[in-house]
C-alpha cells in the first residue's frame, strides 16, 4: 500500500482533524454510531481504544416506580401550595409523592476494545479525522519509515462495526486485540464478564449491573470477528495476537435480550452471530460501499456554507475550536450544524433508543445524571434540528418512546393522581419508569410527556404526513385527557392551573419550586390542546373532545408582564426576587421558542417583554442553555445577539476538542440546540408563512444553505451576499399559497404547486 500525502491531508470543510491522539474518551474520541452500536475512537498509535457502547444496555430491570401513598397525600400537598405554604408543600411531596425508587437506573458502557501495537509510541506525521460526508473515522502516521493506516466506521446497513489496518509494507504489522468491560458475568459468582477467543473471533457475554435495589436482568454480547491477510493469528488468555500480517480487518456487533421494556426474551448470542453471518462473504470495500449507500443519502440532503477562507479547514479542530471567538472562521459554524446532523443519525436511527443526555456514548458505569432521558428541556432540544435539517426519521425512536410512555404512564396518572390518560416527569429511563423522581425540587413537573408530545405535531407539519398523524393521535388524546382531568381551577384567580408543578428547576422566593400554574406549564398546554384539536380535525376525530379541549385552553392563565417589564415566570410577579436570578433554564419563554405563541410582529408587547426577560437572566449559562438563547434571539429576529451566544457556545469552556458540547461535562443536547439555532438565524416558519435570512448576522453575511426544511411540507434552498438574498427556491409538497418575507422586508404571496420548484421574486429581496 503507497500513501500520498497530500491527499490525504486536502482540507475538507466536513472532516474534524487533530495532530495528536485523544486522551480523553468522551471530550477528545471521535464518535461512531449507528442509533444502536455506539464507539468512540481514541487513535493511540500504541493503544487504539474503541470506547463500546449498545443502546438498551442500561442498568437494573423492569420495575415499577409507583408510590402508593401519593394519591391520598396529593390533595394536601395541593392545599399547602394554594395557600402559599410552599415549604410545608415541598416536605410533604418529597415524602409521599416521589418515585419509589426515588431515582432511575443510569446508561452504561459495554466495555473497551483494546487493539495494541507495540513499540508505536514514536510515531511521526500522525493525522486523526473524522469525515462527516462518509462516516468514517481514520488514523495516519508514519514510523521506521513505513505509512500506517486505519478506518473505522459503524454500519446502519448491516449492523456492524468495521475497522481496517494497514500498513505499506507487507507483513510489517503485529498487533493484540483485546476486551475489557466493567460489566459482571453470567451468574453472581463472577465477577467479571465471560470472554472467548479463537483465532478468527473472540467476544464477551454477561449480564447488566443491578441498580437501586433492582438487579440487573438483561443479557448481553459482542463479538468480533477477524479477517486477516498474510501472518498468523494466535488466540489467548489476554485476547487474540496477530504476526506479522499485511492488513486486518475487524467485523464486530453487540446485542441485549431488550425487545422492550416489558420483553426480555430477545437471545443476543443468536442476533450477533446473525449478524456476524451475513455479512460474512462480504469484503471491506463492499461493506463501505454498504454503509455509504445507507448514510450519504441521507447526510446529503442539506448542505451549507457560511463562506470565509478555506485555510480555516486546513487548521486542526481544536485550533479552530480554541479561536472561534474571534469570529474569522464562519466555516466552523457550518461544520458545527453539519456535525449535529452527522450525531443524530448516528445516534438516533428508526428502531434504536432515542437520543439521551450523551445520545449514545458514555465511557462511565456512574455517568453525569444518569445519561438519562431528562424530558424537561434536553431530549427535546436533541430533536430541535431533525425537521429542519431534513432527518425526519430520526425522530421515530421520539414516536416509539411515547407510544411507551403512553402505556407505562396510565399506572403513573391512575396511582398517583387518580386520572385518565397518561403523564410523564421530568425523566425517563430504558424501563420507561414515569413517576417523578430524584426529588421534588427538580421531579414533580408533570409536562414533560407532554412537551414530548409536541413533536408529533412538528413531524407532522414539516411532512404533512396524515398515515403518522393517526398513528400519533392517540398518543397526544390520552395526554391530554389527564390534564382535562387534573387542572384545577386557582382559588383567587378563577384559572385552570397544574397543582403541583415547578418552573423547571427554578426556585421562587419562598424556598421551594413547587408552585401552581407556572407560565411554562400554561404555555405546553395551549400547545398541546391546539395540536390535539387539529389533529382530530384533520383525522375527523373526536369533536366533543375539541370543545372540550377548547374550552379549557380558554380558561388556562394569559401571559403577563411583571414590573421589571419582564415575561412573569410564574402567575405571581416574583422574578425579580429569586435566589438564582441568572438560572440557566428558561422555561418561561416556551412561547418564544419552541413554540411560535409569542412573536416580534403578531404579539410584540410580549416579545418586548421576553427580550427583558433574557437581558435579565443574562449570557453567562451551561452549554445547553447558550443553545437555547441562540434561538430565542433568532426568533426575536436579532442575529447579532444570537450569533454572540454562538461564539460563547463554541467557546473552549462550552464546546470540547470534539466538538461535542460542554454543560459541563459533555451534554449533547447544546450540540442539537446550537445547530437548530444556527438554522433559525436563517430559515423560520409556520404553515403557510416563511421568513428567510430573519435573523442573518454579520459574521454569516455571505452563505449558501440547499436542502433545509420548512413547515407546510417545503424544501428551501438559500443563497445570499454581503447580507443580502440573491437567490431563493422553494418546493412544496402540495399545492398550497405561501407568504414569503426575506430579512426585514414585507411580506409577498407565492404560489406554488406540488413539486414545481418555484422562486421569490427578485423585487422582494
Amino acid at each position: 500500500m503507497t500513501r500520498d500525502p497530500s491527499a490525504a491531508h486536502a482540507p475538507s470543510p466536513l472532516t474534524l482533524f487533530y495532530e495528536q491522539p485523544a486522551r480523553e474518551a468522551i471530550t477528545e474520541g471521535l464518535p461512531l454510531g449507528n442509533g444502536v452500536l455506539g464507539a468512540l475512537v481514541l487513535g493511540a498509535p500504541e493503544r487504539e481504544r474503541l470506547v463500546l457502547n449498545e443502546a438498551t444496555l442500561w442498568a437494573a430491570g423492569p420495575y415499577d416506580a409507583t408510590n402508593p401513598d401519593a394519591k391520598a397525600a396529593l390533595p394536601e400537598v395541593r392545599r399547602l401550595i394554594f395557600e402559599g405554604q410552599y415549604r410545608h408543600a415541598s416536605v410533604l411531596a418529597e415524602e409521599k409523592l416521589m418515585g419509589r425508587p426515588k431515582y432511575q437506573p443510569p446508561f452504561q458502557p459495554l466495555g473497551d476494545l483494546f487493539i495494541e501495537l507495540a513499540g508505536h509510541e514514536a510515531a511521526s506525521n500522525y493525522r486523526r479525522e473524522l469525515d462527516l460526508d462518509t462516516a468514517i473515522a481514520r488514523t495516519r502516521y508514519d514510523l521506521h519509515g513505513l505509512s500506517f493506516t486505519r478506518e473505522f466506521f459503524v454500519s446502519a446497513a448491516d449492523s456492524v462495526l468495521v475497522a481496517r489496518f494497514e500498513v505499506s509494507q507487507p507483513g510489517a504489522l503485529t498487533a493484540r486485540l483485546r476486551l475489557e468491560s466493567e460489566q459482571r458475568g453470567m451468574h453472581e459468582w463472577q465477577r467479571g464478564v465471560e470472554r472467548w477467543q479463537s483465532r478468527t473471533e473472540f467476544g464477551m457475554r454477561g449480564r447488566n449491573l443491578a441498580a437501586l435495589g433492582i438487579d440487573g436482568a438483561l443479557l448481553f454480547e459482542f463479538a468480533a470477528r477477524i479477517r486477516a491477510s498474510g501472518g498468523r493469528a494466535m488466540p489467548g488468555e489476554e485476547g487474540v495476537s496477530l504476526r506479522n500480517v499485511d492488513s486486518f480487518v475487524l467485523v464486530a456487533t453487540a446485542a441485549s435480550n431488550y425487545l422492550s421494556f416489558q420483553d426480555l426474551s430477545g437471545d443476543p448470542r443468536a442476533i450477533v452471530q446473525a449478524r456476524l453471518e451475513k455479512v460474512e462473504g462480504l469484503s471491506y470495500a463492499e461493506l463501505r460501499e454498504r454503509h455509504l449507500s445507507d448514510y450519504q443519502p441521507r447526510f446529503r440532503r442539506l448542505s451549507i456554507d457560511f463562506g470565509g477562507a478555506d485555510a480555516s479547514s486546513e487548521r486542526p479542530t481544536d485550533a479552530r475550536v480554541a479561536s472561534f471567538e474571534d469570529g474569522a472562521d464562519p466555516k466552523l459554524a457550518a461544520l458545527y450544524v453539519q456535525y449535529a446532523r452527522y450525531l443524530l443519525l448516528a445516534c438516533s436511527r428508526p428502531g434504536s433508543q432515542p437520543a439521551n443526555l450523551q445520545g449514545l456514548w458514555n465511557d462511565k458505569l456512574h455517568p453525569p445524571w444518569g445519561c438519562k432521558c431528562t424530558i424537561n428541556i434536553n431530549t427535546e432540544m436533541n430533536y430541535w434540528p431533525a425537521e429542519p435539517a431534513a432527518l425526519p426519521e430520526c425522530t421515530e425512536p421520539l414516536l416509539a418512546l411515547l407510544r411507551d410512555l403512553a402505556e407505562s404512564g396510565q399506572r403513573t396518572a391512575r396511582e398517583h393522581y387518580g386520572a385518565r390518560g397518561w403523564v410523564a416527569h421530568h425523566n425517563v429511563d430504558l424501563w420507561r419508569a414515569t413517576a417523578p423522581v430524584d426529588g421534588a425540587e427538580w421531579g414533580l413537573w408533570p409536562m414533560g410527556g407532554a412537551w414530548l408530545c409536541l413533536h408529533l405535531w412538528e413531524h407532522y407539519e414539516y411532512t404533512l404526513d396524515r398515515a403518522y398523524l393517526a398513528e400519533a393521535y392517540p398518543i397526544l388524546k390520552g395526554a391530554c385527557e389527564f390534564f382535562l382531568d387534573t387542572l384545577l381551577p386557582h382559588p383567587e384567580s378563577g384559572y385552570l392551573v397544574t397543582c403541583p408543578s415547578m418552573s423547571p428547576e427554578n426556585q421562587h422566593p419562598f424556598g421551594s419550586t413547587l408552585c401552581a400554574g407556572p407560565t411554562v406549564d400554561n404555555a405546553i398546554l395551549r400547545d398541546l390542546f391546539s395540536a390535539t384539536i387539529e389533529s382530530a380535525k384533520e383525522l375527523g376525530l373526536d369533536a366533543a373532545l375539541r370543545d372540550e379541549l377548547a374550552s379549557a385552553r380558554a380558561r388556562l392563565a394569559p401571559y403577563r408582564v411583571g414590573r421589571g417589564g419582564q415575561l412573569q415566570e410564574w402567575l405571581a410577579d416574583w422574578d425579580l426576587e429569586v435566589p438564582e436570578p441568572h438560572h440557566r433554564h428558561v422555561s418561561h419563554l416556551f412561547g418564544l421558542h419552541p413554540s411560535q405563541q409569542i412573536s416580534v410582529e403578531a404579539t410584540p408587547e410580549l416579545a418586548a417583554a421576553a427580550r427583558r426577560t433574557l437581558e435579565l437572566r443574562g449570557d453567562a449559562a451551561t452549554g445547553w442553555s447558550l443553545a437555547w438563547k441562540v434561538n430565542l434571539w433568532a426568533r426575536l429576529l436579532e442575529g447579532e445577539r444570537a450569533y454572540e451566544l454562538l461564539r460563547l457556545l463554541l467557546s473552549p469552556e462550552r464546546t470540547y476538542t470534539n466538538l461535542f458540547d460542554a454543560h459541563p461535562p459533555f451534554q449533547i443536547d447544546g450540540n442539537f440546540g446550537g445547530a437548530a439555532g444556527i438554522l433559525e438565524m436563517l430559515l423560520q416558519s409556520r404553515r403557510g408563512a416563511l421568513h428567510l435570512l430573519p435573523a442573518l448576522p454579520k459574521a454569516l453575511h455571505t452563505g449558501v444553505l440547499r436542502g433545509a426544511k420548512a413547515r407546510g411540507g417545503l424544501s428551501v434552498d438559500l443563497e445570499w451576499s454581503q447580507g443580502t438574498l440573491d437567490q431563493a427556491r422553494i418546493v412544496s409538497s402540495i399545492d398550497q399559497q405561501i407568504l414569503v418575507r426575506v430579512g426585514a422586508r414585507s411580506a409577498i404571496s407565492l404560489s406554488l404547486k406540488a413539486g414545481e420548484p418555484a422562486s421569490v421574486p427578485a423585487s422582494s429581496t
